[in-house]
């Protein structure tokens, strides 16, 4: 049923009752009430920003965040604050409001971050042991038995004959490249044991090192390093780099680092394909290698028991410290940059605080002499002996009078160490083949998927390669202390001041030169003879009269 007006016609409910309440004119519909003005917008209000989005009801929010403990927060925070009363002392407006709105975001950022990690539900956790236990007696079968059925898939041998093998994970932890010392060479997904490729080089294979993608991977062998896709085809053969012994890769720099029995160093960019910088150390065969992911710096251990600190700026070392009275056997440097740990001939093992270059702070006396050293990103130190490994957790604890975390004993004797990113795997590479041990608690459990992402896809490994080439790092940022890099040298007044008076008298000199070389060619042209005679001569006096 329809309502009607005066007139008869629809007041509501049809096109001629919808024309009716148009406005044309821009009059009030409802008289009686005033039209509210917008209110100008304040140039101090930065509450109102589009970076902060909170939901909304009414101009109100849906709810309060909840308070984030100091301890959570310190734990994020981004350097300290601008005062409140340095702010206000700025005259400009706009200089205030930029100011204000830098410190809201950096607020904004670490709230958000610090209230993002009830998010990493996962945790890091070693066995616990009954009372009267001891850990180090549990064989991988035991463990194996207990644990779930993914990560019981992890823990695997390869028997092969091509040995004493070396061993390489990326980035990510999810794939593995193993090279023997006969030749053979084989790179394959270690999680779903699917192969990329498998092949033999006919020569002997010192080292084997991943680029930036699980696409490509170099290997040291008898002559000179040659780079192979993941299908085995050779991409190249750099006959520049003679005799190496180790490799390295530096992926934020595309820098892959060798050093040779003719005691070479080299850096070599994967991105152009250019040798950055040679040096000869004249200091024996560099055996002992490794790099340091906080700075980039390349740590070489020698026979004289020092360990060496390079970058491709330098052409002398950055630091030089004496480590051992003995020659240096194997040297690891933890993820975070922090510590390193170096062992010698006379079995000894000490751990380094590279950022104060102090130390020792931990001494330890072995039971023989280790044929490698590696450290996972919890902290855990594995060492090899012969064909047995331990495994050492929170070394800066005491845990190593404590005695060992994991012993495993393999069949064939150990030749190289690694453990895998993200995942509490340690692998082993041995004269007979290839083992993979579980050792929890090692791994990082939380990754960050725009750093390092097991699980990414070809497009986005597409998408990260890329975006490392934009975000690349020059070799010139290669320093000992990163931060320095972001100091700004600010000359002081007293410099200011005397760069201006030596512009000042540079500019007299070069006036007063100016004017004695004006003064010699008028007086020049002063003595010049003139000529007398001509025609010229003989008008220009009747022009003049």
């Amino acid at each position: 049923m329809v309502n009607k007006g005066k007139a008869g016609k629809p007041s509501s409910g049809h096109k001629n009752g919808r024309d009716q309440r148009k406005n044309p004119k821009g009059k009030n519909k409802f008289p009686g009430m005033r039209k509210e003005r917008p209110k100008p917008k304040d140039d101090m209000d930065v509450d109102n920003e589009p970076w902060k989005k909170v939901p909304v009801r009414k101009g109100k929010p849906l709810f309060n965040p909840p308070p984030v403990p100091k301890d959570v927060l310190d734990k994020y925070t981004r350097g300290e604050r601008l005062p409140q009363q340095e702010i206000a002392s700025f005259r400009s407006k706009t200089l205030k409001k930029k100011a204000l709105r830098a410190e809201k975001k950096i607020q904004w950022a670490e709230e958000t971050t610090a209230r993002a990690e009830v998010l990493l539900t996962e945790e890091s956790g070693f066995l616990q042991t009954d009372e009267g236990e001891v850990s180090k007696y549990l064989t991988q079968k035991q463990i194996v038995a207990n644990v779930d059925i993914t990560s019981a898939t992890k823990y695997f041998n390869l028997d092969l004959d091509f040995g004493p093998y070396r061993v390489d994970y990326t980035r990510n932890g999810r794939h593995l490249l193993i090279g023997g010392r006969r030749g053979h060479v084989a790179a394959f997904d270690w999680v779903t044991k699917r192969l990329h490729c498998e092949i033999n080089v006919m020569e002997e294979v010192k080292d084997v090192q991943w680029l930036h993608l699980e696409t490509m991977f170099a290997t040291a062998q008898k002559n000179w390093v040659h780079v192979y896709d993941n299908c085995g085809v050779e991409l190249h053969c750099l006959k520049q780099l003679q005799k190496v012994l180790r490799l390295a890769f530096l992926p934020h720099h595309f820098l892959l680092v060798s050093s040779s029995e003719n005691s070479q160093l080299t850096w070599l960019d994967v991105s152009m394909g250019e040798i950055i910088k040679s040096t000869a150390l004249k200091k024996g065969p560099l055996n002992v290698m490794a790099h340091n992911p906080y700075n980039g710096v390349v740590c070489l251990g020698h026979l004289n028991g020092t360990v060496s600190m390079w970058s491709p700026n330098q052409k002398k070392s950055l630091v030089s410290m004496l480590c051992h009275k003995a020659p240096v056997e194997t040297l690891a440097i933890d993820s975070a940059g922090k510590y390193m740990a170096t062992t010698s001939v006379n079995q000894e093992l000490r751990v380094w605080d590279i950022r104060m270059l102090d130390g020792p702070l931990g001494k330890y006396r072995l039971r023989g002499n280790p044929v490698d050293t590696s450290f996972s990103q919890r902290g855990c130190v594995a060492l090899a002996f012969n064909n047995v490994v331990e495994v050492y957790k929170q070394w800066n604890l005491g845990s190593y009078k404590k005695g060992a975390y994991i012993v495993h004993e393999t069949l064939g004797n150990v030749s190289s160490l690694e453990f895998c990113p993200y995942e509490d795997i340690l692998g082993i590479g041995t004269k007979k083949g290839f083992v993979s041990i579980i050792v929890p608690g090692a791994g990082e459990p939380n990754f960050d998927a725009l750093e390092a992402n097991p699980m990414q896809t070809k497009s986005q490994r597409r998408e990260a390669e890329v975006k490392s080439l934009l975000d690349k790092v020059q070799p010139e940022m290669i320093v000992l202390e990163p931060s320095k890099l972001l100091e700004v040298n600010v000359p002081g007044l007293q410099d200011r001041i005397r760069a201006k008076v030596e512009i000042l008298a540079a500019v007299k000199e070069l006036s007063a030169i100016q004017k004695k070389i004006l003064a010699e060619s008028a007086s020049e042209e002063k003595k010049k003879p003139q000529a007398s005679g001509g025609a010229l001569d003989r008008f220009l006096p009747k022009q003049k009269r």
